[in-house]
């Protein structure tokens, strides 16, 4: 049987592609695999500085599918419990990704595909594309930490609308609550998600999966907690190779070679 995902090395960045278009990119065993897969390579590989999230066939993800959702009603709840925690730990394994990850939305986004969209570093999408957190009109809660990152991005109000109606909203909102980074015309969603990706192939890598997991945590963390966090990791930034070369290349006037230093080392 062909596979429902995988995804593409192209030497500094990664492309995983769920390709479960008979099901609108619902979720599935075999993207799971791919995205663990895809994470722990960028995590290990210097030179992967960015992992891109596209679905095939014009849209994002459908999230989780309804009709193996009803085959899990019966279980004993432990059973419950441990599918959805294969959900958590594909979003954890997202986030915790010491590289950038951008999801590339094209159509739209549902359900889970919503929390899998918001578990990345940047949102592009293309304006007219729909974001649905459809779990209520399933009788159902949202899950994959989705209640935590829109909490973190979007109004209370215009949160309770989405998860208590389950209406759908339009890219184009979302951007302008500020919740999704980037709004493209449709056909060059995946394109503009390839241009950050090379913007970011020039950058420190080090330094954005610093950046990351500061962002991540500050979430949960108390102010003090936060600049301790802060703190600690500048004392190892201001030490490593990027902040020389970054240093130098601002006191010298040129561009920094980040990319030459990853090659060298």
């Amino acid at each position: 049987m062909q596979p429902l995902a995988h995804f593409q090395d192209l030497g500094d960045r990664l492309v995983v592609v769920n390709e479960n278009t008979a099901k609108r990119n619902a979720l599935s065993p075999d993207l799971y695999r791919v995205l663990h897969d895809a994470m722990d390579l960028a995590a290990r590989e210097d030179r992967i500085t960015s992992v891109i999230l596209r679905g095939a066939g014009g849209f994002f993800c459908a999230g989780g599918d309804l009709g193996l959702l009803a085959t899990r009603r019966d279980l004993p709840r432990e059973e419950r419990l441990a599918k959805i925690e294969d959900l958590h730990d594909v979003i954890r394994a997202v986030m915790d990704c010491p590289k950038p990850v951008i999801a590339a939305v094209e159509g739209g986004a549902a359900g889970a595909g919503v929390s899998l969209a918001f578990a990345c570093d940047l949102i592009v999408a293309d304006r007219n594309a729909k974001f649905t957190v459809a779990y209520v009109k399933a009788g159902l809660v949202p899950d994959g930490g989705l209640t935590s990152t829109l909490s973190a991005h979007l109004p209370r109000a215009a949160l309770m609308q989405m998860a208590l109606l389950g209406d759908p909203v339009t890219a184009e909102r979302l951007h302008a609550l500020g919740a999704i980074s980037q709004v493209e015309e449709e056909g060059n969603v995946f394109a503009a998600a390839l241009a950050l990706a090379d913007r970011l192939s020039k950058g420190p890598s080090t330094t954005h999966g610093r950046i990351k997991a500061l962002v991540n945590a500050a979430r949960a963390a108390s102010p003090r907690d936060q600049m301790n966090a802060e703190r600690d990791a500048m004392a190892d930034a201001v030490a490593a190779p990027e902040a020389a070369e970054g240093i130098a290349a601002f006191l010298e006037k040129r561009t920094p070679e980040y990319a030459q230093l990853r090659r060298n080392t």
